[in-house]
């Protein structure tokens, strides 16, 4: 008998760097995690996601790996991290890891091999190495830009100093791409999940699921105006997110790299290794795909087991566009027999305290800093980040949470540019901030050093003064806390069954106010600005503080009342 423990799971995002430093250098850590695994299972989640912790040099945050199956020293040793999966399965909590199989680090030992080895070996066959145009092919062997900004296309030196061939890297120039037509590429792989599985790990979030597999031929390909297949621009009072270049349903609008066919048969094997492991381990799929009937293939019964939710992350806040992705999703997602999932933020995306307060579109990735415009009130922002979060969390499905967002962190604004990581910083020299304002290490204790990130003041990003009203240790048991109510909303899904439940739309629902009933709970949530009329039922909790005397919800504010 199965579980399907991941149909209903709370998965919290772990991004090691920033979540926890025990050695005092300023890099989060292995060690870091363990030590903090009591206060995640106080929280009230199923399970953690950690991003990349693998041997890499740095270049996108250890999206660029150079071993698969090893440890980079910032974060500690193999030894740390099965110590690290011992305690969370003992407290209950299952680990799912990152993979990155689209592209491999520069430092990789196979690419190293291939740019020693000549055009046409079987070195470079793993990558995808092409001759360039032009009569001494000096021009790229197609038009392709990078999600970075600038080329996909870096050309190289031969090893007898002449210029030679050109290699893809759909994102930064560190990033070369693996060539999935290649039989030695789909073994290895296997051979890289089979490592982590044996070590007793729950599951696999999968980057860039819709890439890997391109085009046959590579063919030239112009993106149309933004708003097209880079996903919808999100409005203003909302989301203010665009999606990453994705799969549209216009074949003329379809990048020749993402969402293509042949991923699909990728996953059934990998999804056939998975199922020989006991436990229910699972593969996520984050997959920039439109429309979500197109997400769904990613989580057909013989493929992945969940697939994120992005048309939901970038929804504005208001109701009438919420009830339409929350119906899409729930039919989609149903159709082939999968859960839908929820997710507001991630370490990609502006914190959803502050996203949700823009007034002009923010594209996915661009990020914000001192020259964004219309960046909104701080105090509104985490208003609708605690309505939202309340709305997300009684939906039936499994919802991630990504660090440091139970405790009602805003993106930072303030980053000097010389602190600034992010490669798409450096990439479009400065136009677009790109995402470490999300990636600020985590407030603990708000009178440590580092507000008790780590032992020493040490963080490798800078953490702002306000810092200290967000951490955890001021937020622990305060009544009125974002960290109360993620701990009230999480328990409350629990004892509901809401995760297991069904919604049915109730009378009372508006262009500014969803209602709706999830098992014994009824939920409304006001997208408004103007107070609305509250049902005469009994409150089981509330994003802000409410009048009850006067039976009217306040605007940006979500309720849960029990049902009749």
């Amino acid at each position: 008998m199965t579980s399907e423990w991941w149909r209903t799971a709370a998965i919290y995002q772990i991004y090691p760097r920033s979540f926890a430093d025990a050695n005092g250098d300023g890099m989060g850590d292995l060690a870091g995690i363990t030590a903090r695994l009591g206060e995640l299972a106080e929280l009230g989640i199923d399970a953690i996601w950690l991003s990349p912790f693998y041997t890499s040099p740095q270049r996108d945050a250890g999206y660029d790996v150079a071993d698969y199956c090893d440890i980079d020293p910032l974060f500690g040793t193999l030894a740390d991290f099965d110590a690290m999966v011992e305690e969370a399965h003992t407290r209950g909590i299952r680990v799912i890891v990152d993979l990155v199989p689209n592209h491999s680090s520069d430092r990789h030992a196979w690419f190293e091999a291939a740019l020693a080895a000549p055009a046409g070996s079987a070195e470079r066959a793993r990558y995808l190495f092409r001759d360039g145009h032009g009569e001494g092919g000096e021009l790229p062997p197609n038009n392709w830009e990078s999600v970075f900004g600038g080329p996909a296309w870096t050309r190289i030196t031969e090893p007898d100093g002449t210029p030679g061939q050109w290699f893809l890297h759909l994102f930064d120039s560190s990033q070369p791409d693996f060539d999935w037509t290649n039989e030695e590429v789909r073994e290895e792989f296997r051979r890289i999940l089979r490592f982590w599985l044996d070590r007793g790990v729950d599951g696999f979030r999968v980057d860039v699921a819709h890439g890997m597999v391109k085009a046959e031929g590579l063919p030239d390909w112009t993106p149309p105006a933004e708003g097209g297949s880079m996903g919808g621009a999100g409005g203003v009072g909302g989301a203010g997110v665009a999606l990453e270049p994705a799969i549209s349903t216009e074949p003329g609008d379809r990048a020749p790299y993402w969402g293509q066919e042949g991923v699909h048969e990728i996953y059934r094997d990998w999804r056939a290794l998975l199922d020989t492991y006991p436990g229910e381990r699972i593969l996520a799929a984050e997959a920039w795909v439109d429309p979500l009937s197109q997400v769904a293939k990613w989580v057909r019964p013989d493929e992945m087991h969940q697939a994120f939710n992005f048309a939901y992350l970038e929804t504005p806040w208001q109701a009438d566009a919420l009830r339409r992705v929350i119906d899409d999703s729930i039919d989609a997602f149903a159709a082939v027999g999968a859960p839908s999932t929820w997710v507001l933020s991630n370490h990609d995306v502006v914190r959803h305290a502050t996203r949700l307060a823009l007034t002009e579109p923010n594209p996915q990735g661009h990020g914000v800093g001192p020259r964004t415009p219309g960046l909104g009130d701080p105090a509104t922002g985490l208003r609708r980040a605690r309505a939202a979060t309340a709305l997300m969390l009684a939906l039936p499905g499994s919802a991630y949470l990504y660090q440091g967002e139970e405790l009602g962190l805003p993106e930072v604004v303030e980053l000097p540019d010389d602190a600034r990581q992010d490669p798409t910083w450096f990439r479009t020299n400065g136009e677009r901030y790109g995402r470490d304002g999300c990636r600020v290490p985590l407030p603990w204790t708000a009178s440590a050093p580092s507000y008790g990130f780590g032992p020493t003041d040490a963080a490798w990003l800078p953490q702002p003064a306000s810092w200290a009203s967000f951490a955890r240790d001021a937020q622990r048991g305060a009544s009125g806390s974002t960290l109360s109510l993620y701990r009230a909303l999480l328990a409350g899904r629990r004892t509901h069954g809401l995760a297991s439940g069904s919604l049915e739309w109730l009378a009372g629902s508006t262009a500014e106010v969803l209602s709706f009933r999830n098992g014994d709970v009824n939920v409304v949530a006001n997208t408004g600005s103007a107070p609305v009329a509250l049902p005469a039922r009994e409150v089981l909790l509330a994003s802000g503080p409410l009048d009850e005397a006067s039976a009217l919800l306040p605007g940006d504010t979500t309720v849960w009342l029990r049902a009749a």
